[in-house]
């Protein structure tokens, strides 16, 4: 696939901007960079959800991302969004809130298909 120069500079400026401001990049960002037509889309929708104006103030949008790092098992993004949330002043006791939210979710998301599989063996009636 040919690639656009204009996207390029722009995946290039987004990539120093995230070491600037993170200190590495994250491997996500390095495989993604290597398509900036799909690079650079998903690096702005990231940069707007956690970082736009919003009605959310950064604390809470990072400790949101916390709880869906938890959630989803995402070992890096959990520690990432945790120590951003800090930096933007979240507590000790929100970070874990975050996380146990988060891992609640998870486990009766996981409950939810077991049991509602089990139901249909066993032929439980439900609602």
């Amino acid at each position: 696939m040919e690639e656009d120069p204009k996207q390029r500079e722009i995946t290039e400026k987004i990539l120093a901007a995230i070491k600037k401001q993170y200190g590495s990049i994250p491997l996500i960002n390095q495989v993604l960079s290597e398509r900036p037509d799909l690079f650079v889309p998903v690096a702005n929708l990231g940069r707007a959800a956690l970082e736009g104006r919003g009605v959310m103030e950064k604390k809470t949008r990072f400790l949101c991302a916390v709880s869906a790092a938890a959630a989803e098992g995402a070992e890096y993004c959990i520690k990432v969004q945790a120590e951003h949330a800090i930096q933007e002043g979240a507590t000790r006791d929100e970070v874990l809130e975050a996380m146990v939210i988060g891992s609640y979710m998870a486990l009766t998301k996981s409950q939810s298909y077991a049991l509602r599989e089990f139901a249909k063996l066993y032929d439980i009636k439900t609602e």
